[in-house]
Formats: C-alpha cells, structure tokens, sequence
C-alpha cells in the first residue's frame, strides 16, 4: 500500500510531483528504491527530449576565489525567466561557475574545438608513442585513446564534476534538466587567473579551489 509518508519521502528525494512519485510507487509495489529508479529513468529519458528546445533565457554567473585571484563569468541558458529565478538553477550555475575555476576547460564542447589544435596533438601524441618505443601498428589507436582523454581535459561538458567525478559535467546538468523540466544549455564562459601569462611565481589556484569546495 502508497501511503502519504511514502510519496513525501519519493518528493524529497527526487524533486519529482506530487502525482508522479504516487504513480512511480505503485507501479514499483512501494519499492521506494525501486521507485527513485523509475523517476530518474523517466526523467532522463524526457530530459533527452527538451534538449532541441530553445533555451534563450537564463543567468550569466560569476565566481570569484581567493580574494580576487581568479574570476569566472558562465551564461547558461534555459526556457523560461522563472526557471531561471529558483534556487535549483542558481546553485547548478554557481557549480559550474566553480567547475571552471578549478578544471579549467578550454571549451565548453569538443565541437568548439579547433581541428588545427585536434591534428597538432595527435602529431605530438604520436611522437610520444613512437618514442615509448611502441609498435607503429598500434600507435593509432593509442593516439584515439589519448585525444579522447585530451577532450575530457580541455572541454567543460565531458570533464568529471569536482563535486561527484563519477559523473561528468553533461550527466549533471542532463539530472537537473530532469528535476527542472526545461533545457538547460551551457553557452559560454570566460576565466581569468590573476596574472596568467605572464612570468612570475607558480601558484596552484586550481588546487585552492578544489579545496574550498571539499571543505
């Protein structure tokens, strides 16, 4: 038997309605575990469906560590001014803002990446491998590998989430397009570090980031 108390515990787990979390526990025979399951497939699976819509409102965030040291402005973008205005969506900005602080992604896609800059590492990865004494025959392939890598270093979207790295950043933002119910587009982003570029000491800020966030 559904009772009341089940469905309140299915609402504050998942975000899901009221309805739905009633529908998800009867159709798992009060399994509640079962039925966060059934929600979070269900929600995925529609989270898939809104990722054609436009998304053209939303919150250019910011995040500012260590007193200045590093600075960080994202847009992103969802459906609706009101979505854009809850707390859910302000703190799924606020993480991202922070994921670039401390991973510092060159893009937010592999699609942005330059084929220019693509060709030129897979020239120096196959140098490596060939100097590692590796068998030409093979070296294809293991220079794939390593450019799949190289995109999960350099692009927002496939790096591992700093708060849950078995997750990466596009699993996230999919999860919170199923709690939230509309599209949900990373469209850029900026990041600057005090003094980048230039020849001076080597600080590790990154570092300093991740810190603050695991405290």
């Amino acid at each position: 038997m559904v009772t009341a108390a089940m469905v309140k515990e299915l609402r504050e787990r998942t975000g899901a309605g009221m309805m739905e979390c009633k529908k998800a526990l009867g159709h798992t025979d009060g399994d509640m575990e079962k039925a966060v399951a059934y929600l979070r497939e269900r929600g995925l699976a529609a989270a898939a469906k809104k990722a054609s819509r436009v998304a053209a409102e939303g919150l250019v965030e910011s995040y500012i560590h260590g007193g200045g040291r590093i600075g960080v402005l994202v847009e992103v973008n969802c459906e609706t001014d009101f979505v854009a205005k809850t707390d859910d969506y302000k703190a799924l900005c606020k993480d991202i803002a922070m994921q670039i602080a401390a991973a510092k992604p060159e893009y937010v896609r592999r699609e942005e990446v330059p084929t220019e800059q693509i060709e030129k590492e897979k020239e120096i990865l196959r140098n490596q491998a060939l100097n590692e004494g590796k068998p030409e025959k093979i070296v294809d392939k293991m220079v794939e590998g390593r450019v799949e890598k190289y995109y999960k270093e350099i692009c927002l979207l496939e790096q591992p989430f700093i708060k849950n790295p078995d997750v990466t950043v596009q699993q996230m933002i999919t999860e919170a397009v199923a709690k939230i119910g509309e599209n949900i587009n990373v469209r850029r982003f900026v990041r600057f570090e005090l003094g980048e570029g230039l020849a001076k000491r080597q600080d590790d800020f990154a570092s300093e980031v991740m810190a603050e966030i695991n405290k």
